[in-house]
């Protein structure tokens, strides 16, 4: 329960990513949270005390089954553009994502996001209708607050190697356990 709070006040105290989230509840979409790096950089620079996200590539994920077509993610990007050009935006229906990703359907984006690479990307947030930091983490947040790199039960280990190296975390964030 630490955890939670101390992320959500970490959110709470950065405008730029409150805002971020209001712009994205504010499409109404199911099931719909922010993840990955929005989330884990910004702890990881909280606990290295440096401040190097931007947020240059913000993931937004729902969970919408009556339209998993591709060409609404794009509908959705676009209006976030318009709303928010300075942000890189990446939308996925997870309702989709088990295609792509050849696994079973997947039952909402909590189900989803346990299938991400590492535990402490597999982590999303949202503002909901009382404008409260809501926070979905399947795996928990001691990986992603203890700084532990690990992946997740459902991710290929050899193709997690292969994306820790290229991502080069270690560089960025000394104190991370890899």
């Amino acid at each position: 329960m630490e955890h939670r709070k101390e992320l959500t006040d970490i959110i709470v105290n950065d405008k730029l990513m409150i805002q971020t989230l209001r712009i994205v509840k504010n499409l109404n979409l199911n099931d719909c949270w922010i993840g990955a790096g929005f989330v884990r950089n910004k702890v990881w620079d909280f606990l290295h005390g440096q401040n190097t996200i931007k947020l240059t590539d913000t993931d937004v994920v729902f969970f919408d089954q009556s339209n998993i077509s591709e060409t609404l993610e794009k509908e959705i990007e676009l209006k976030l553009t318009q709303t928010d050009p300075k942000t890189s935006w990446s939308v996925k229906n997870q309702a989709r994502m088990h295609l792509r990703n050849n696994h079973p359907r997947y039952s909402n984006t909590e189900n989803a996001i346990s299938h991400w690479p590492e535990t402490a990307t597999a982590i999303a947030v949202r503002l909901n209708s009382k404008n409260i930091v809501e926070i979905l983490a399947p795996y928990g947040l001691n990986d992603l607050f203890d700084l532990i790199v690990k992946p997740t039960p459902h991710f290929d280990s050899a193709l997690f190697q292969k994306r820790v190296n290229e991502k080069q975390w270690g560089k960025q964030w000394g104190k991370l356990k890899i």
